[in-house]
């Protein structure tokens, strides 16, 4: 069963994930490399329960890094990377080679079982170039999932960990936004929570002369907030694909912070962490 999308609403039969008991998380880079053996042990612990965890992971940062090696020049459109061929190249080799399978060790190391993807390996992320492709190159928005190949992989028994590198059918390579890929995902498998791993406790907005991480936010005051510049820089991206996803099947998305001990079963439980973006 492939899911795609047909004038903005989402077309799908026969879904066999439990949405009860599948979750996709989204985790950065950068927050990756700081993450302690603890959190992979958590994935572990989760998938072994019964629960069923989906990743999608972003790597810029890492990115970044080794077009600098390369001698590679970069730069940003309004928060997403200028791609060009050969950029995509770095960006392919990063995202689906090294930060792809570190994650993938680290959660086997901690006891659990994982299958590391490309959204190009089985047309998993189907793409077609954004809107404003004239000005940021080869950078894709997501057009349908292969379900079918996802819950193939977690029949077997594996956690599926996805870089969002999209391909159309054609087969032409996008890079895709984690945040927005995950946001994608998420809304396609219908799964009912989507947690945002970063290195922040959450929305944070200054209450009293404070700043205090906001437990709930609706879509509105998100928007408000990003007109006011409360939310910017690296948060819209994460913010604005949570609404996208918002609006499809999911419920809620929770951002949180990946070094707190046991943040995830937290969430699971329904435990007041991070902040919860909501419908309206």
């Amino acid at each position: 069963m492939r899911i795609v999308l047909e004038g903005g609403q989402l077309s799908a039969a026969g879904l066999s994930l439990s949405a009860g008991r599948t979750f996709v998380m989204k985790c950065g880079g950068s927050t990756l490399q700081e993450l302690p053996e603890s959190f992979f042990k958590d994935l572990a612990d989760l998938q072994e329960s019964g629960s069923q965890p989906v990743i999608v992971h972003g790597g810029g940062p890492a990115i970044s890094e080794t077009l600098g090696k390369l001698g590679i020049e970069t730069h940003f459109v309004n928060g997403l990377r200028y791609t060009s061929e050969e950029v995509l190249d770095v960006v392919e080799m990063v995202l689906a080679g090294s930060i792809n399978k570190s994650i993938v060790r680290r959660i086997t190391g901690a006891g659990g079982k994982a299958v590391g993807l490309s959204g190009a390996d089985g047309l998993l992320i189907q793409a077609k170039p954004v809107a404003n492709a004239a000005e940021v190159g080869l950078v894709g928005e997501v057009t349908g999932v292969n379900q079918e190949l996802i819950e193939g992989i977690v029949r077997l028994g594996f956690l599926p960990v996805i870089a969002p590198v999209g391909v159309s059918k054609e087969g032409q390579r996008y890079n895709i936004n984690a945040d927005t890929a995950a946001g994608a995902v998420a809304s396609m498998l219908g799964v009912r929570q989507m947690i945002v791993v970063t290195d922040v406790p959450g929305i944070m907005k200054m209450v009293h002369g404070e700043k205090r991480v906001l437990p709930s936010v609706t879509v509105q005051e998100i928007e408000d907030m990003i007109q006011t510049g409360e939310i910017y820089g690296g948060m819209i991206p994460k913010v604005r694909a949570a609404i996208a996803c918002i609006s499809g099947k999911v419920n809620e998305v929770i951002i949180v912070d990946g070094s707190v001990p046991g943040i995830l079963g937290k969430v699971l439980n329904g435990d007041s962490v991070g902040t919860r973006i909501v419908r309206m």
